[in-house]
């Protein structure tokens, strides 16, 4: 990414994408689709997605007022949050009138549609090496290491980070078991249930601005955990008929903590790492707390296996309480701002 242009490459992206996934119908209408197709498919989606997923958040800055960044992706995880809601609905809409083949036709055109309005913005402007700046890959793989490490803020934040994906990985493949199976819950019915962490991470975008603004960065980082933590503990206690209100309310509660969370530390990493730097921060920041959530699925679902359902997803949610702990032991406890601490030599 550090080489390569910014727009150019979100471009490129897109453009893999929608071949990738257009070659699916495609094939499928000859009658040649196969097992391996849909597996490379789903790699180079994915790896394609994960590059354009750093350019995205390193593009941003480049294009947006640094005072304006808060706002900024506080619209794109309310975004997010629209398409969980009504993504599931129109994608098993399509299916059921178009084929599961054809309708991915919609989603190829969309990747298409991306890179079309992304040409439409303007370029990036270019950033040069600093003096004495790593040339190979190793290297400057290592120089975003030892930045995210040794930050008195983006180190704690990205621990924080991986504590709570955690908790993502080990809540996506316990809640529907545990809706379905202990508490009996209908298709229809858990379908719903699952679209409130789509209604929380909505309110949470809403609400980043406004707590930033009014408390502080820092403080609305401590605070967005520590109320998501709280509100996690209902899911557990949630039991059939009105006690699924529980699940509801916990699921929306932990997510939007973790869309506040989200928000706050991608805006300030975004407004404080220099431009060089940036591009490897985010996929060390990426690659860490990201690589957390299968293995919180596996360690949930191996709780599940041992202890059964509810217990596991009690432990699942009793662990959310890691991430302000994270913090406050960190040297953000007494900050007001995450800037604070943005020094020089604060690297």
């Amino acid at each position: 990414m550090q080489r390569l242009p910014l727009r150019g490459t979100q471009i490129a992206m897109d453009l893999v994408r929608a071949a990738a996934i257009g070659s699916v119908p495609l094939t499928a209408a000859f009658g040649v689709l196969s097992l391996a197709q849909l597996a490379a498919v789903a790699l180079l989606v994915g790896l394609a997605s994960v590059v354009f997923d750093v350019g995205n958040s390193t593009f941003l800055p480049t294009v947006v007022p640094r005072e304006q960044l808060t706002a900024r992706n506080s619209l794109t995880s309310g975004t997010h949050a629209v398409n969980q809601l009504a993504g599931p609905s129109v994608g098993g809409a399509l299916v059921q009138l178009l084929g599961a083949a054809t309708a991915l036709v919609t989603d190829a055109v969309s990747y298409l549609l991306s890179a079309a309005l992304l040409r439409t913005l303007p370029r990036a402007a270019a950033t040069r090496p600093a003096p004495g700046a790593a040339s190979s890959v190793a290297a400057q793989i290592g120089e975003g290491w030892r930045y995210v490490t040794r930050h008195p803020v983006v180190g704690p934040c990205v621990a924080m980070a991986t504590s709570v994906n955690f908790v993502c990985g080990a809540l996506m493949t316990r809640t529907p078991v545990f809706l379905v199976r202990t508490l009996g819950a209908p298709p229809g019915v858990v379908g719903v249930l699952m679209a409130t962490e789509g209604v929380g991470s909505l309110l949470g975008a809403a609400l980043t601005p406004r707590l930033s603004s009014r408390f502080g960065s820092a403080r609305a980082l401590l605070a967005a955990p520590v109320v998501g933590a709280a509100l996690a503990l209902l899911m557990p206690l949630a039991t059939s008929g009105a006690g699924l209100l529980l699940f509801a309310l916990g699921n929306a509660g932990f997510a939007a903590g973790v869309v506040v969370l989200s928000i706050v530390t991608r805006t300030h990493r975004q407004s404080t790492v220099p431009a060089e730097l940036l591009p490897r921060v985010m996929a060390t920041v990426r690659f860490v707390s990201w690589g957390a959530i299968p293995i919180g699925a596996l360690a949930a679902g191996t709780a599940a296996s041992l202890w059964g359902a509810r217990t596991a997803l009690w432990a699942a949610c009793a662990l959310a309480a890691v991430a302000p702990v994270v913090l406050l032991c960190s040297r953000v406890r007494g900050l007001r701002r995450l800037n604070e601490l943005d020094a020089p030599g604060a690297v």
